[in-house]
């Protein structure tokens, strides 16, 4: 069951965008120094210097702490209405088919899940990483995923209120959804 949903073409609000953002680097910040490091160790990287033989170090050294983060972040987002789950299920969505695009997955590769999946490690790496691949897609990463992340908002809804929220947007989240973000 699908809650009630928004009025179509439904946009998330600069509030709602700025919560999502402080609520990742909220999560992030409680696990300490070395994931802050890692983070920014990915944004400053040259993409062109990464090592063909290891294309999976810079992921393999964060993902170490996707599921800390995820725990992290449920537990930030334990007291959060149905309505504001919404909200930010709602960035989510727009932030993932925003960076549905076919030149970043060239970068990135993957299956239809497995861009999705790739696409959420992106949002999960917070704006900063978000906005750098969003602006560059070498800079992202070879077969990075963050599976939980791509309807994170929207299963908490559902545990808690026993039905996924309706975004309202009339966008898709999923794979090759974005017509702008792919060639003809």
């Amino acid at each position: 069951m699908t809650a009630t949903t928004d009025a179509p073409g439904t946009l998330p609000t600069p509030t709602d965008e700025a919560r999502l953002w402080a609520l990742i680097e909220a999560a992030w910040a409680e696990l300490g120094p070395e994931p802050l490091a890692l983070r920014q160790a990915l944004v400053e990287r040259d993409p062109a210097d990464d090592d063909d033989d290891d294309d999976d170090g810079p992921y393999q050294a964060i993902d170490a702490w996707l599921d800390a983060f995820l725990d992290r972040l449920r537990h930030l987002s334990a007291e959060l209405t149905g309505p504001e789950l919404t909200a930010l299920d709602r960035v989510v969505e727009r932030k993932l088919h925003d960076i549905d695009r076919e030149d970043i997955h060239e970068v990135t590769d993957g299956s239809d899940d497995g861009f999705l999946y790739a696409r959420g490690f992106i949002v999960a790496l917070g704006r900063t990483y978000y906005e750098a691949v969003r602006t560059d897609p070498a800079m992202a990463l070879l077969d990075a995923e963050c599976e939980a992340m791509c309807y994170f908002f929207a299963h908490l809804h559902d545990d808690r209120f026993g039905s996924l929220p309706g975004t309202g947007s009339g966008i898709s989240r999923e794979s090759f959804g974005n017509p702008a973000g792919w060639s003809a």
